[in-house]
């Protein structure tokens, strides 16, 4: 009977009970995340409020449901608009190879000197914050990282046997990308994927600290923690929760795109 590796049991297990929570705060929260009751505030655990109420009086459990709905929604989309540009760049590349091949990596190699982080800020000083700028600034940095990973599964696809023979054969390089190439990449692009969801949740709650992510009255990890900061010594609990929130969406992700990794590499399996 085959076990399952530990890392991949506790990263699935923690990323699909955020995944959960996500998903459940589009139907039901205990509370209006946005509801204040100043007369409330700082109010301890209890069966009303079962993680006790922030500085405004909103329920803990429904501003941390909420947050994770918004956190799932930045990193998927960004991840699917960077990913999808960078494979479409990175199997092109390959497919053409030449000069559009090394136009496409340096562009990408020249894209990586400009982090998310600066990125939303030039953004946010432009346009003005927002949740929609937080997507493309993080869909920025994954477009030249999908691009590389796509270009370099592609490479080694094109000299397979089967790729030659296709060649030969007289069929297209772009119809042998689509029948061919995509399908023996795919394995490679979803772990990436699922290891950059991880980055971009942990990206998202660092741009939201830096007030350049969601906007009131739009829950955030980051913001919350930014807002406690200076209630650690009155009610520290209200920076424990997010940041709990934080750890354990990034590990969870983390842990299941490395376990997926290793599954997927014969290589890998072999040495541990």
């Amino acid at each position: 009977m085959r076990r399952f590796p530990v890392n991949l049991v506790l990263g699935a297990a923690l990323a699909g009970s955020v995944t959960l929570v996500a998903l459940l705060s589009f139907i039901w929260t205990p509370y209006d995340h946005a509801a204040i009751a100043v007369t409330n505030k700082f109010a301890s655990p209890s069966f009303a409020h079962w993680l006790g109420t922030d500085q405004l009086g909103r329920d803990v459990v429904s501003q941390l449901m909420v947050a994770a709905r918004n956190s799932m929604i930045v990193a998927f989309v960004s991840v699917v608009l960077g990913g999808g540009i960078g494979i479409v760049l990175g199997v092109y590349a390959s497919a053409r190879g030449g000069w559009v091949e090394n136009l496409i990596m340096r562009v990408s190699d020249l894209s990586l000197a400009f982090p998310a982080l600066l990125f939303a800020i030039m953004l946010a000083a432009v346009f003005g914050p927002s949740l929609q700028n937080t997507v493309i600034a993080i869909a920025f940095i994954n477009i030249p990282i999908f691009a590389r990973i796509s270009r370099g599964a592609a490479n080694q696809v094109w000299t397979r046997e089967f790729m030659l023979a296709g060649q030969a054969a007289g069929m297209g390089r772009m119809t042998l990308t689509f029948d061919h190439v995509m399908p023996n990449i795919a394995a490679a692009i979803i772990v990436q994927a699922t290891i950059e969801f991880a980055v971009a949740l942990l990206a998202e709650a660092a741009l939201s600290y830096l007030g350049l992510g969601a906007q009131p009255p739009a829950p955030s990890w980051g913001r919350m923690l930014s807002d406690a900061q200076t209630l650690l010594y009155l009610a520290p609990q209200l920076a424990i929760y997010p940041g709990l929130c934080i750890v354990i969406s990034v590990l969870g992700f983390g842990l299941l795109g490395d376990s997926i990794r290793d599954l997927s590499d014969p290589r890998l399996r072999r040495e541990r």
